[in-house]
C-alpha cells in the first residue's frame, strides 16, 4: 500500500539560518492517493517573538504560542507519524529547510530531499506561465477554500491533498500518471474528458437566442447548424 503525507508549516519568517522557527505542522496520511483520516497537528513554541508581517499571514501570535511545546518535544511523535512517506509538501524546498533546521536542532536527523515530493514544481509543468500558488490551483480545479481566511497548517495539507489528487488526474491518479509516461515516450495520447456533475447555465440572453435564430433562417434550407446535410 502506497503511503504519502501531506504537510504544511507556519513559520515566523522565511528563512531558519535568520533564527526563524516552524509555529505550526500539519499532515494528512494518504493511502493510495486517499484520505485515510489519520491527521498530525501541532502548534509549536518557537522561543522567540512572532513577527508583524508572519503574524499578519497565519495569526498566530506569542500569547497562543506561550504554553505550547517546543520542537524537541514533539520531534519523536513528527518523525513516527511521518515515516518513510513521500512527504507532499506545495513548494517543498520551503518547508524541507525549515524542518530538517528543526531536526538538527533537536539532534534528529534530516529528511532527505528525495523524500519530498514538491506540487508546486507539478502545477508549473502541468500550467506553464499560469498562477500556481495554492489558492490558484483551488479556483482552476474548483476546490473549496473558503474557511482559508488566514494559512493555517493542517486545514492547508487537507486543501492540498484535494488539490494534489486534482493534479494527478482527479479520482483516477494511476491512469493519468500512465498517460504522463506515455506522453515522455513520445506517444500522441487522448488525455480523458471530465464531465461537469452540473451543467454550467446558458450565458446567451433571449435576444441573443432570437438573434442567432434569425440568422439562422438566412442560410437556407439545410444550414449544418440544423443539421443539415
Amino acid at each position: 500500500m502506497m503511503r504519502e503525507i501531506v504537510l504544511d508549516t507556519e513559520t515566523t519568517g522565511l528563512k531558519p539560518e535568520e533564527g526563524h522557527r516552524v509555529v505550526e505542522i500539519g499532515c494528512v496520511e494518504l493511502l493510495n492517493h486517499m484520505p485515510s483520516g489519520r491527521t498530525f497537528h501541532q502548534y509549536i513554541n518557537p522561543d522567540r517573538p512572532m513577527p508583524a508581517e508572519a503574524f499578519a499571514v497565519h495569526g498566530i501570535g506569542d500569547d497562543f504560542l506561550a504554553d505550547k511545546p517546543r520542537f524537541p518535544d514533539i520531534a519523536d511523535a513528527f518523525r513516527s507519524f511521518v515515516g518513510d512517506a513521500t512527504l507532499v509538501i506545495h513548494n517543498a524546498a520551503f518547508d524541507m529547510a525549515f524542518l530538517n533546521a528543526e531536526l538538527a536542532w533537536a539532534g534528529h536527523p534530516r529528511l532527505p530531499s528525495s523524500q519530498a515530493l514538491d506540487t508546486l514544481g507539478i502545477a508549473r509543468r502541468r500550467f506553464p506561465g499560469a498562477q500556481n500558488s495554492l489558492d490558484a490551483l483551488c479556483r482552476r480545479f474548483g476546490v473549496d477554500n473558503s474557511g482559508r481566511e488566514k494559512h493555517g497548517a493542517l486545514l492547508d495539507s487537507e486543501i492540498l491533498a484535494e488539490v494534489y489528487l486534482e493534479l494527478i488526474g482527479g479520482r483516477q491518479p494511476d491512469f493519468a500518471l500512465s498517460l504522463t509516461a506515455e506522453a515522455d515516450k513520445g506517444q500522441t495520447i487522448a488525455a480523458p474528458v471530465r464531465q461537469r456533475p452540473k451543467p454550467l447555465p446558458p450565458r446567451l440572453t433571449a435576444a441573443e437566442r432570437s438573434a442567432h435564430d434569425a440568422f439562422v433562417e438566412t442560410l437556407g434550407d439545410a444550414p449544418l447548424w440544423r443539421g443539415g446535410a
